[in-house]
């Protein structure tokens, strides 16, 4: 791990030199990823590295297991309550809707969810502008492959430096950069909504994906789902579409 985390510093300095940025930027949910992350960017930029709090109806565990992080790498640190401006935003949208008759209640839950995403990633962009950051994924390999972030919301991002690590890869790092060990154990959530989780929501857990990226065999219910999701998820990874005149 040492040798990994090493090389992820220097490539986060490289990619500062690349792009002029002065320092980096993350949001901190509170899980293994960001915290990950946030230990990675302090030792990249040690006075130039941001940690966010972006709680959106969040948890007090997960705030405070997100403060935990932030309190044992010693990053820098600000913390933005999105629970109003989602609540008004999209109870706004749900209005007008409603007006035309054209609100899809079996979508709700998960439109609100996908704006909770995107109003992070907005807010942490606002924060990069200001300081001259780069916005730095959490995404692990796991995550990438199954499409499991949303389009322009926590995928929205500049650099991702986990994204060629399993989440079991990640979870060995996590001990040896001495994340908190509640934050290492706890089951993943993106926080999206009550009690979600996110192997409950794939169908299948961050082992058995780990087991089929790395070539092991898995039983063919989970290898259907895993296929699934990376098919469905292509758009995600892929760049936009564009029409191309003959």
């Amino acid at each position: 791990m040492q040798k990994h985390v090493e090389a992820i510093i220097d490539w986060l300095r490289k990619q500062l030199e690349e792009s002029g940025a002065k320092g980096f930027v993350v949001g901190v949910s509170g899980g293994i990823d960001s915290a990950v992350v946030a230990n990675l960017i302090k030792r990249a930029a040690p006075e130039h590295s941001l940690g966010v709090l972006l709680p959106i109806y969040t948890k007090p565990e997960h705030l405070k297991d997100g403060i935990s992080v932030i309190e044992k790498c010693s990053i820098d640190s600000l913390t933005l309550d999105l629970t109003e401006t989602h609540q008004k935003m999209y109870a706004h949208i749900k209005d007008q809707l409603n007006a035309k008759g054209e609100f899809h209640e079996a979508s709700e839950q998960l439109a609100g969810a996908n704006l909770r995403a995107r109003l992070r990633m907005s807010a942490l962009y606002t924060l990069a502008t200001n300081y001259n950051y780069l916005v730095v994924g959490t995404d692990n390999a796991a995550e990438w492959y199954t499409g499991y972030f949303t389009k322009y919301g926590d995928g929205g991002v500049d650099i991702l430096p986990l994204v060629d690590f399993t989440k079991t890869e990640v979870r060995e790092m996590a001990k040896y950069l001495e994340v908190p060990e509640e934050v290492i154990t706890k089951a993943p959530s993106a926080d999206l909504w009550e009690n979600q989780t996110d192997e409950d929501e794939m169908g299948t857990t961050y082992a058995i994906i780990d087991a089929y990226l790395n070539g092991g065999d898995i039983p063919q219910k989970d290898k259907e789902i895993i296929e699934n999701l990376h098919k469905r998820s292509a758009h995600k990874r892929n760049g936009l579409p564009q029409f191309k005149r003959s």
